[in-house]
């Protein structure tokens, strides 16, 4: 899947936040600070429709768009793309950075290892 830009992601939290809509209620669901004008969404919906992200489906005289990959679908597929172009595909190596980079506090890294822990018991 191709990788989504910035305007993109923001268009496709709002689709999997309404669980898909009109363009009117992608707009409302819209998180930015700033406000993104009607025809700059449509056109950013139909890039997502274009990349295999949503599908549109015919909705009276209007297209009402669907996600085709769930947020989570999604999420995977980045932080692998994430930790393979930017950590050599090493979770450890990620882990590592916030630590060294005091992102991630001594609390966080044992409920980690606590879910590590229970994740392999189950």
């Amino acid at each position: 899947m191709e990788k989504l830009t910035i305007q993109e992601e923001e268009a496709m939290r709002a689709i999997w936040k309404s669980e898909g809509g009109l363009i009117r209620d992608i707009l409302e669901n819209l998180t930015s600070e700033e406000e993104m004008p009607y025809t700059t969404l449509a056109s950013t919906v139909r890039n997502l429709e274009r990349k295999g992200y949503v599908k549109a489906v015919k909705h009276g005289n209007a297209k009402r768009y669907e996600p085709i990959i769930s947020a989570q679908e999604y999420k995977g597929k980045f932080m692998n793309g994430f930790v393979g172009e930017y950590f050599k595909n090493s979770y450890k190596e990620m882990v590592s950075f916030f630590v060294k980079e005091e992102r991630l506090s001594p609390q966080e890294l044992e409920d980690i290892l606590d879910m590590i822990k229970n994740n392999k018991s189950s």
